[in-house]
């Protein structure tokens, strides 16, 4: 009885596990508002390539004169390569543009679906809203 009872906190245990990893990589629709899409238009300040999502940074300046730094989130760097990407197709101090989805919190963040990269190449940001990979 003892080892049964034994199994089956392990077993839940392990399920526990699988649904909070599950619950760590978000949906698309869980963070980001398909509704409500944006460009962007900016420099950008800073790269992070790494999983499970590549993003960048970009100074925006609105109608104003203000500047606001903006977060980019893109697809995973595997999905990025294929697409065109490189390492390098993004530098500090690029002027890009965004085009994607806002956060639906109201944070100056940002889910990208095509970056457009200082050459005019327009490459795939990797985006599970426009057909990228699905966690």
């Amino acid at each position: 009885m003892r080892r049964v009872a034994m199994g089956f906190l392990l077993a839940g245990l392990g399920l526990s596990a699988l649904a909070w990893s599950a619950f760590a990589h978000h949906a698309f629709a869980g963070q980001y508002d398909k509704d409500n899409p944006i460009q962007l238009t900016g420099i950008v300040t800073k790269i992070e390539w790494m999983n499970p999502h590549a993003r960048f940074y970009i100074d925006v300046k609105d109608e104003s004169g203000n500047v606001t730094n903006w977060n980019i989130e893109l697809g995973p760097p595997l999905v990025l390569r294929r697409a065109g990407w490189k390492q390098d197709s993004l530098k500090a101090g690029d002027q890009v543009t965004v085009a994607g989805y806002r956060a639906k919190d109201g944070s100056k963040m940002a889910n990208g679906t095509k970056v457009t990269l200082p050459d005019g190449r327009q490459v795939f940001a990797g985006s599970t809203a426009d057909g990228g990979p699905r966690p």
